[in-house]
């Protein structure tokens, strides 16, 4: 086997990696061989150079044989596998809604997660700011609150691509995170060790994504696409706008107090809604539940509306160790910051610009996020309320409210905020939701 020096030289010097020695690489990620900073080293190389689509291909199916592949026939299920992933924004608490949607729907969605990535907020610390809640159960558990409540939302267990699980958290902390490759073969590693029959993508796109330009997007959505087709995973990725906060919430605890207020009804945000909409019915058109997205939406918007959608997290969450009545009373059991502070703006306007990316920053510096792999994160603390663009503030609508540890913290998220929002006199002309459909 080559030396994992000599890999990591070649790609340094741009030159394509063998199938052998990518998967020499992964092999010794696995089994420890490989050092913190041989993997440093090696997501920097591909950062730069880069890597043909046979190569991720290869680096992923390396990197999802690393562990076990799930096989759902013994589970007797009688719908279809599914999955989405998004790229990760700020606000984005999309699956808490969308996975019980569609299980509502007749889907049956065995979401594999992960945790924040550099100024973006995790699924995975959203449902553990829920008290109880085993992000991580051993695989009995999983497939079976998979089949009786249609979804459940966990974490990379050591069993699932853990060569992956490695990589992932070095990539946070080495400033490789936007690598196409690695996103490419991050994703699709868990979603093939998943067992899916089909993945749909949500690929984000404007100031707070990690592919800031639409061409990026494109770029990152065709390569999952093409990867994915290879790997014989049928694929649809939408681009979607991120030029705000999905949701007016940021953070994890009020991520997942707002998700639950939108199953149950109590508040749908506009935004939020139609990208769950337009999300599950892609989902749902892939299984071959509905013969059209118009159905899709259409089943969805039912399932919602009827409580099917809110019943069925109650029972993943119930079933992976929350409270039984979370829905009903989220507020009993979601921690609460104790600094609390309203972010007036500085004039009367309506809010232009958006520096999405700096206000999920804001969010880390409050302790909702890590600066190192090792951070703890504290799930109380965050944004909510955030001013959308085109919306009107004054004195009495403010851009956000801060919670925080303490008041010197809340000001220091403050003055973040403030810089990162500008306020004009005219709205901005509004941008489509949904970009683009990127299909093999």
């Amino acid at each position: 086997m080559m030396l994992p020096q000599e890999t990591i030289r070649k790609k340094r010097d741009g030159l394509a990696l063998d199938a052998a020695e990518i998967d020499g690489f992964i092999e010794g990620l696995t089994n420890g061989a490989i050092t913190e900073g041989q993997a440093a080293a090696f997501a920097m190389a591909v950062y730069f150079r880069g890597m043909s689509t046979e190569e991720c291909a290869v680096l992923t199916r390396a990197m999802m044989a690393s562990g076990i592949v799930l096989d759902w026939v013994a589970q007797r299920l009688d719908g279809p596998v599914l999955d989405k992933h998004s790229t990760g924004g700020v606000g984005d608490n999309v699956s808490l809604v969308l996975a019980p949607a569609v299980a509502a729907c007749g889907g049956f969605v065995p979401m594999i997660s992960g945790r924040g990535l550099g100024h973006t907020g995790g699924t995975l610390d959203k449902l553990e700011a829920i008290p109880g809640y085993d992000a991580t159960p051993d695989r009995e558990t999983f497939m079976r609150v998979v089949r009786e409540a249609g979804c459940a939302i966990i974490g990379q267990t050591g069993e699932l691509a853990p060569a992956d699980r490695r990589l992932y958290g070095i990539r946070d902390v080495t400033a490789t995170v936007e690598s196409i490759p690695l996103i490419t073969a991050s994703i699709l590693s868990k979603k093939l060790a998943a067992g899916l029959g089909g993945l749909v993508m949500d690929v984000k796109t404007g100031s707070g994504a990690f592919m800031p330009t639409d061409a990026g997007a494109y770029d990152l959505a065709r390569s999952i696409v093409e990867v994915a087709a290879r790997a014989g995973l049928p694929t649809t990725a939408l681009i979607t706008d991120m030029d705000q906060p999905l949701a007016s919430s940021a953070g994890n605890a009020l991520e997942t107090a707002h998700a639950i207020a939108h199953l149950t009804g109590a508040r749908r945000e506009p935004r939020l809604h139609e990208i769950v909409l337009a999300l599950g019915a892609e989902m749902l058109l892939l299984g071959g539940i509905v013969a059209s997205l118009d159905e899709g939406r259409a089943r969805l918007q039912q399932a919602l509306d009827s409580g099917a959608a809110a019943e069925r997290f109650a029972r993943m969450t119930a079933a992976l160790g929350g409270p039984a009545d979370l829905i009903d009373k989220p507020q009993a059991y979601l921690a609460a910051a104790p600094a609390i502070r309203a972010i007036a703006p500085p004039h009367a306007g309506f809010v232009t610009r958006i520096d999405t990316r700096a206000l999920g920053l804001a969010v880390v510096a409050l302790g909702g996020g890590r600066a190192r792999a090792q951070d703890a994160v504290d799930p109380r603390v965050g944004l909510s309320d955030i001013a959308a663009l085109g919306e009107p503030v004054e004195p009495g609508r403010p851009l956000a409210i801060v919670h925080a540890r303490d008041d010197a913290e809340a000001a220091r998220a403050s003055r973040a905020v403030l810089d990162a929002m500008t306020i004009g006199e005219a709205p901005p002309q509004a941008s489509a939701l949904v970009r683009r459909r990127v299909t093999a």
